[in-house]
């Protein structure tokens, strides 16, 4: 005679995970919250300082990797130790001033979108275990390529050699938590350059992100500040829906 199935204990396995990812969401936010006020504050940056490094990595990286695929040259890349950098890089654009206005814009744009897909890959295991691969590679992978600064020869290895060792030996649960955790910081890395999104001037460097987007697109430098800020929250939110769907 067939035994009759425990249809309430399959329901509570069903239900089991959800309630787990749902607590992790709630830190994650909370981590997410912490991290966009102490941006803010004095002193803050010394407690983010990796996350302020990663976070000009992906921005930096952003412009080079987008000339690139504009058909222009990405020269080099430089990361200070007071967490600023410069990508230099060459442009040859057949979309005449809107190429020199979306490599501009990759900049910005380059930690929110690199979260996204950092958050989209913890849904699984596999793809968050390979998704810390592929990223401390790439960190490898440009300082041989494009990094051309003191303090970047050392920093951005570093970080690479302590996100693939995450991956090659950490529990599970660390390497989905890490990624996650990557991805919030990225995100939200946007509202620790808001001055700078609202500024004409980059020093010494001359004109802001902004303000080069001014120049060819000619609507005012604070419109697209305010349409990154809100496009990079609009992200972040998405993609952790996405993530915990």
């Amino acid at each position: 005679m067939k035994e009759p199935s425990n249809n309430f204990e399959n329901l509570l396995t069903k239900e089991a995970p959800p309630v787990v990812e749902r607590m992790g969401l709630k830190w994650l936010v909370a981590a997410a919250i912490a991290t966009a006020l102490l941006w803010q504050v004095p002193g803050g940056d010394y407690i983010l300082y990796p996350f302020t490094i990663l976070a000009t990595w992906f921005h930096e990286m952003g412009h080079g990797l987008m000339a690139l695929l504009l058909g222009g040259q990405f020269q080099k890349l430089q990361i200070f130790s007071d967490g600023s950098g410069v990508a230099t890089y060459g442009i040859r654009s057949s979309l005449g001033p809107i190429g020199p206005a979306i490599i501009a814009a990759a900049g910005p744009m380059g930690p929110p979108l690199a979260g996204a897909a950092l958050i989209l890959a913890s849904r699984s295991f596999k793809a968050a275990s390979l998704g810390l691969k592929i990223l401390g590679s790439f960190l490898l992978f440009s300082t041989l390529i494009w990094v051309r600064s003191w303090f970047g020869l050392v920093a951005i290895p570093l970080l690479g050699l302590i996100i693939l060792g995450i991956a090659l030996r950490a529990p599970r649960w660390v390497q989905g938590f890490t990624i996650q955790f990557l991805g919030v910081q990225a995100c939200v890395s946007t509202y620790h350059q808001l001055d700078y999104l609202f500024s004409s001037s980059a020093g010494y460097l001359g004109l802001s992100d902004t303000a080069q987007m001014q120049r060819y697109l000619l609507l005012p430098y604070w419109f697209w500040g305010g349409l990154m800020a809100i496009a990079s929250a609009v992200i972040l939110v998405q993609s952790l829906r996405v993530a915990y769907r």
